[in-house]
This record gives C-alpha cells, structure tokens and sequence, in this order.
C-alpha cells in the first residue's frame, strides 16, 4: 500500500483557493454527510467542541471515501494532543493560539519524526493503515500539513517570523479571538478587525504564504478571496443546523 499525497497541501503551495466548512457537531453521521457536499475540506474542532479521540477516529473514518480534505485542530499546541492526534490518521492540522516563531516550530517539530522533529514512533497505528503502508515512516513527514492560528495582536506583529517557519504551510487569522485581542469582543466585522485581516493578508501574501480565515457571511468571505485569502471556511455545520432550522420554524410559525 503506498502512502497517500497531501493534496490539500499541494494545492497551497499552489495557491489553489481551497474552501472549507468547520464542524463542531462531534458525529461521525454529521461528518460523513458534509464531507460528500463538496468542500474542499472541513475543520474537525476539538479547542471549542466536545471532541475526543474517539469521536475523532469515527468522523474520520465516515470521511475517508470522499476527496474532502479533514482538517484537524487540537485544543492546544501540545506535542501529547498532537501525536494521539496524528496516530489516528490526521495529516492536516490546524494550531492554535500561536504566538510566535518559537511557537510555530514547537508545533511542527510535534508533526516531525526525528530527526526534523520530535513526534513518537507507532508502527502499527490507524495512520499507517496498521502497519501496510510500508514507507509510512520515511515519507510521512514531507505529508504533513501544518497550520498555525494567529489570534491577537501579539501574534499579529510576529506574522512575518511565523509565516517564515519552515514547516509551516499555511497561517490561519481566527477572527473571532482576535477580534476580542483588539478590544470588540463578538464583533470581528468591525472597521478596526476587518483592517487588521487585511493587513495581515497582504503580509501574508508578500512572504509566499498561504493565508486562511473563516466568516459565515457570503460577501465576506468573498470578499476575502478576492484579497488574497487561500483557505477559506465558509460556514459551519453547527450554523447550517442552527440557522436552517430556525428560519424553517419561523416560516411555518410566523
């Protein structure tokens, strides 16, 4: 068995717009059934959802047939979350909360077997395909997907050492903390937050790094394609659920 190409990586090396779709729904069913809608991939979060290994391994097994890329993100940058992450067959993460140059090489050292890094050694876990991928271990770090998430104004005035990590694919702006960072807790649509996406866009882009971001709201989102943006959530599962479900009630209640 040969081990698979990243081409979720590849398309951002690329500069492929890749659009995606977060998921918080914790269900393999859930999972399962936006991975065949045709996003380019979905965000398996366990930093603001109840996701545990577990549940991990059965929405990533719902995936597997369908081209959608899972992104995972971890609750924090720990090389223990991480490694238990990537054993269960994770190659794309995203990390949060990433200060600095120090930070983004600490979590791709976490995604790296020694040498490049300082991930543990399983040779018969779910990522190998328990052990038939037989040049699993000398491939499977150039596989890796990392993608750090800048969140305030700290990190924002390291974007350049961040993005320049080598390892580092791609740099998420999470607009919502940053939003709070700058003083307009749940209002990352305000003049001031726009502004810094932005800039932070337009840094990006000046390095030759993939930039990503997420909204709910259509024009913006193309609006962030159209500056530069490269991967791009679009929505979540959770609102799609939430919001369809309300306007559907309140067309037979009203």
């Amino acid at each position: 068995m040969e081990m698979p190409r990243n081409a979720f990586k590849r398309a951002l090396a690329e500069g492929r717009p890749q659009i995606g779709l977060w998921s918080t729904l914790c269900s393999n069913l859930g999972a399962e059934m936006i991975a065949g809608c045709g996003f380019d991939w979905i965000l398996l979060d366990t930093e603001h959802s109840p996701n545990e290994i577990p549940d991990l391994v059965t929405q990533l097994q719902a995936m597997a047939p369908w081209p959608t890329m899972p992104i995972v993100r971890p609750a924090w940058n720990d090389p223990v979350l991480i490694k238990r992450i990537l054993d269960v067959g994770a190659v794309s993460l995203l990390i949060p909360f990433v200060q600095n140059a120090d930070e983004a090489r600490k979590a791709v050292a976490a995604t790296r077997y020694p040498p490049a890094g300082i991930r543990g050694v399983a040779t018969t876990a779910r990522a190998s395909r328990f052990g038939r991928i037989k040049d699993y271990l000398p491939k499977a770090n150039d596989e890796m997907c990392v993608l750090v998430q800048v969140e305030t104004k700290a990190s924002l005035d390291q974007l350049e050492a961040i993005a320049a990590v080598d390892g580092v694919d791609g740099v998420f702006i999470g607009p919502s903390d940053l939003a709070a960072a700058l003083g307009h807790l749940g209002n990352p649509g305000h003049p001031d937050v726009q502004a810094a996406i932005l800039d932070a866009v337009k840094r990006l882009k000046a390095k030759g790094k993939a930039a990503g971001v997420l909204t709910s709201v259509e024009a913006e989102a193309k609006r962030y394609l159209a500056e530069g943006f490269t991967f791009v959530a679009v929505g979540s599962d959770t609102g799609l659920l939430a919001r369809g479900g309300e306007a559907l009630a309140r067309r037979f209640k009203e």
